[in-house]
C-alpha cells in the first residue's frame, strides 16, 4: 500500500510516499481501508514535537473508512461497519484505528465529512465541556475562528446554546459564519477586541474563551473574561510562547485556566471522554445541529498541495484532504 512519511531535522521537513505492506491489527484494533483523512495544521508545526528531529514517521491523524478485518478483543464493530476516528498514518491507503477511540459514522456524513470530524470535534468537546464546563447562555470567545479549531468549537458551542464571539483577520470568512451562528465577529488579527467585546456582553465579559492564536493574544483574553471565566489555551498558530499573566484579575475574578492537548495523553486518557461524547454529540451531528464544514477535497497523490493551501490560511474551518482536516483542506476518496 501507499503512505506518507515525514522526516525532519527540526527546522525544515520532507513529505514523500512509501510503499510498505497492509499492517495487521493488534489486540482491540481495527483494521481501515482509508476513503478520507483530515489534514491538521498542529501535525506539521514542528515546534510541537509530535516529530522528533531526524526519525521519518507516517504522518495523517484522523480519517474515516471501511473495516476490513478485526483484530481480537473488538467487540463492538464488525467488517464492513464505516468508521470514524483517531487514526495514526491516516495518510495511507490502509491504516489502523483503536476500538476505544473508533465511532460509528452517522448516516447523515459522506465519507470527508466524517474523515473531518474526530481529532478535532473531540479536542473542542474537551476545552467546551469536559474542562471548559459551558452552560446554555453563556458567552464564548474564539479567537482565530475561522481556523478548523475555531469552526468546530463555533459550532458545537452554539448546538449547546451558548452565544459566540469570534475574531479573524478577514471580514469575509466572519461573514461567511454568520449562517452558522456566530453572534459577534471582530475583525482583527491584534489584541484590540476589548472594547468591543465588553459592548457586545453589556460589560459582563465573556465566560470562556478558546484561545487558537497564542501569546500575543493572552493578556487581552484574561482582560476580556468574566468572573469565574476560564480559558482554554489550544494552539499557538502566531509563535508568541510566552506571555504575562495578569494575577491581580486572575485572583479576583477567580479565573480557571488550562491547556487543550494530546501531546502527552495515554490512549485510555484520551479515550475516557468518549462515551460522553458518543452520548452528548453524536446525536447533535445526526440531527445536523452540528455539520462538519469542508472547505476543499483534494486527491490523495494531491497532499502537498493540501499543505500549501493550509499553511497559506485560505482555508475556512475543517479541511480534509483537512480537517484534507485544523485547520482542514479535505482529501478525497482513496481509489
Amino acid at each position: 500500500m501507499k503512505s506518507y512519511w515525514m522526516q525532519t531535522d527540526g527546522v525544515n521537513a520532507d513529505i514523500h510516499l512509501r510503499d510498505m505492506d497492509i499492517p495487521t491489527p493488534g489486540p482491540s484494533q481495527l483494521l481501515v481501508r482509508v476513503r478520507a483523512a483530515g489534514l491538521n495544521r498542529g501535525e506539521f508545526i514542528l515546534g510541537h514535537g509530535l516529530h522528533k528531529a531526524g526519525a521519518a514517521k507516517q504522518i495523517g491523524m484522523e480519517a474515516a473508512g471501511e473495516v476490513v478485518s478485526c483484530g481480537p478483543g473488538v467487540n463492538d464493530i464488525k467488517p464492513g461497519d464505516r468508521v470514524m476516528g483517531r487514526c495514526p498514518g491516516a495518510f495511507a491507503e490502509y491504516a489502523l484505528m483503536s476500538e476505544p477511540e473508533t465511532m460509528k459514522i452517522p448516516a447523515s456524513l459522506d465519507w470527508n465529512q466524517a474523515a473531518a470530524l474526530p481529532l478535532t470535534s473531540l479536542v473542542v468537546f474537551d476545552m467546551l465541556v469536559v474542562q471548559g464546563n459551558l452552560k446554555p447562555g453563556e458567552w464564548v470567545l474564539i479567537t482565530g475562528v475561522s481556523s478548523g479549531v475555531g469552526v468546530s468549537a463555533l459550532t458545537m458551542a452554539k448546538a449547546l446554546g451558548a452565544r459566540v464571539i469570534g475574531t479573524s483577520g478577514s471580514q469575509e470568512k466572519l461573514d461567511q459564519l454568520k449562517p452558522l451562528g456566530l453572534d459577534v465577529g471582530i475583525c482583527t488579527r491584534e489584541p484590540n477586541f476589548y472594547d468591543a467585546l465588553m459592548k457586545a456582553t453589556n460589560g459582563k465579559g465573556v465566560d470562556l474563551v478558546v484561545n487558537t492564536v497564542g501569546g500575543s493574544v493572552f493578556a487581552e483574553c484574561i482582560r476580556a473574561m468574566a468572573f469565574q471565566g476560564r480559558l482554554a489555551t489550544v494552539g499557538y498558530v502566531d509563535g508568541v510562547l510566552k506571555a504575562e499573566i495578569d494575577i491581580e484579575a486572575l485572583h479576583a475574578k477567580r479565573l480557571i485556566l488550562f491547556g487543550v492537548s494530546n501531546k502527552l495523553r495515554s490512549a485510555e486518557q484520551r479515550a475516557a471522554a468518549m462515551p460522553d461524547f458518543k452520548k452528548m454529540i453524536l446525536p447533535l451531528v445526526e440531527s445536523g445541529k452540528i455539520v462538519p464544514m469542508i472547505y476543499k477535497t483534494l486527491p490523495f497523490e494531491q497532499l502537498l498541495e493540501a499543505k500549501a493551501i493550509m499553511d497559506s490560511s485560505q482555508h475556512l474551518g475543517d479541511r480534509k484532504s483537512t480537517r484534507l482536516n485544523s485547520s482542514h483542506v479535505k482529501r478525497s476518496r482513496m481509489p
